[in-house]
């Protein structure tokens, strides 16, 4: 698993310069009106696209479609769980 997350292949040194470069530009004073509208308009676009995952699950289960994809995920981990077992079974060594 991996311990660190990666953001748009960007590091912390490569996104200190870019809000150092906003800073100057646009001014003390404006980054947080820009942060308040950036964060407003993060919050239109998930509360969109939660409505439209809504009504498409609405519409799955309207005409009858199962549209719980966990139950097919959750088969093809039991599959390639057995396939390694299959694999490393002769090889596991008994603690």
């Amino acid at each position: 698993m991996i311990s660190q997350a990666i953001f748009l292949f960007i590091s912390g040194a490569e996104i200190g310069f870019i809000l150092f470069i906003v800073l100057l530009v646009f001014g003390a004073d404006k980054v947080p009106e820009i942060a308040r509208g950036l964060g407003k308009g993060m919050r239109q676009i998930k509360n969109a696209t939660n409505d439209i995952k809504s009504e498409i699950t609405k519409g799955a289960k309207d005409q009858g479609i199962d549209f719980d994809i966990t139950k097919d995920v959750r088969k093809e981990i039991d599959k390639v769980k057995e396939d390694v077992d299959e694999v490393t079974g002769p090889v596991k060594r008994k603690f």
